[in-house]
């Protein structure tokens, strides 16, 4: 059973002024995210935004437009940061905010920090350039840069006492991430394209007729752009309705979370599925009034309770 700290406990102003600014780095940078962890108790909104800040100092080294020897150099040294976290060698008044903060998470929650090693390998498979021949050689790259932040975000959320299949936890919260990350890749194809990045493998790409890539506004001629959305959507929802069997294992707070953050990108695959091409013309998102009856279905508890309907049936 993994559990977690639930009481506010006392917590230093370095750390405090540390926390603050993980949290304002969230809000700035991944609204869909923060509109999701604004749902859990203080201790646990700190500790998932400690844990972004630092996964988007990660990416933000991939993203950006240094060399390729010098993007390695500095994944790194963020690798010997996380060494120094697991260490316990941080102090509170360090001059790194995000390892101040992320050293108070790790102390008061039971995430595992290698999680966190794992994005960082799949990172600089980003700054190597590599591609994907099969859905096997993505889902490495995929459980890399989401699944591990899904198990970590586990160790901050915690399962509810006694909740049954717990011990597969960890597994489902690995699979959530997968779906987020192909919902993800799907939206930002052009995006990724336009940076000389292609993530969908290579044979679902040929079979749809579209390896010539995605450098334009419209699909590449003669192919089925449409079939290969769709059967990448299908996979997603897969993973989703396997991802979302954690649900009932968490405490309401900790599932309305995890479901307003799930449903935001299961609603932006639906917008995707009934528009293919809609991904090639811009970012697909979601407006605000959208997002918000998301987080109250999940804060109802619907979601948690349609699953465990589901697997109870299944059983049955």
């Amino acid at each position: 059973m993994i559990r977690t700290v639930e009481s506010e406990q006392h917590v230093p102003a370095p750390v405090l002024a540390a926390y603050s600014y993980c949290e304002a780095v969230t809000s700035q940078q991944a609204r869909n995210f923060a509109y999701g962890i604004r749902l859990l108790p203080t201790p646990k909104r700190r500790a998932m935004s400690a844990l972004y800040a630092f996964s988007r100092r990660v990416d933000d080294i991939g993203d950006g437009t240094l060399a390729t020897d010098v993007k390695a150099s500095r994944l790194e040294d963020t690798r010997a940061l996380l060494a120094r976290v697991r260490e316990g060698s941080v102090e509170e008044d360090d001059t790194d905010p995000v390892a101040v903060a992320l050293s108070h998470t790790a102390e008061y929650f039971p995430v595992p920090l290698e999680g966190l090693d794992e994005l960082i390998d799949g990172v600089l498979m980003d700054v190597r350039g590599e591609a994907y021949e099969t859905w096997d050689d993505l889902k490495v790259y995929c459980r890399c840069v989401a699944g591990a932040i899904g198990r970590l975000s586990l160790g901050v959320f915690g399962t509810e006492p006694g909740a049954r299949g717990a011990e597969r936890a960890p597994e489902y919260a690995d699979t959530l991430g997968l779906a987020l990350q192909l919902t993800n890749i799907l939206r930002d194809v052009r995006e990724d394209a336009e940076g000389g990045r292609t993530y969908l493998p290579a044979d679902d790409l040929a079979k749809f007729g579209c390896s010539a890539g995605f450098n334009g506004p419209t699909p590449p001629p003669g192919s089925d752009f449409a079939g290969l959305v769709h059967f990448e959507v299908r996979r997603a929802r897969a993973l989703f309705a396997e991802g979302y069997r954690l649900l009932p294992m968490l405490d309401r707070r900790s599932g309305a979370c995890v479901a307003a953050m799930a449903g935001i990108y299961r609603r932006l695959l639906d917008r995707i599925e009934r528009e293919p091409e809609a991904v090639l013309r811009g970012r697909v998102s979601l407006p605000g009034r959208e997002k918000a009856y998301v987080a109250v279905r999940g804060l109802s508890g619907l979601d948690a309770r349609h699953v465990s309907r589901r697997t109870v049936r299944r059983r049955t």
